[in-house]
């Protein structure tokens, strides 16, 4: 089975996660980003971190409102779209 795209709603904003040749492009709050198939698990884990303050909302000192476990479920959906 192949993803092409998939839509998170989130408490702030939705994050779409397109298939692309290269790997995926992930678009919230109107900032697109390329995620390459071949990029390295640490740069997908840090905007998964990003992503999750969108789909989350925020604590009060800005962090992101999510635990390791909803970052990584994340960071899992990016990587099955962009093939990684």
């Amino acid at each position: 089975m192949l993803i092409k795209q998939i839509t998170i709603a989130g408490v702030e904003n939705d994050v779409i996660i397109k298939r692309t040749d290269a790997g995926a492009t992930v678009m919230s709050n109107g900032v697109r980003t390329e995620v390459r198939k071949n990029s390295d698990r640490e740069e997908r884990y840090n905007l998964a971190y990003q992503l999750a303050t969108a789909i989350c909302g925020r604590t009060r000192d800005g962090q992101p409102n999510a635990t390791n476990s909803m970052v990584h479920d994340i960071l899992r959906e990016i990587e099955r779209v962009a093939g990684c």
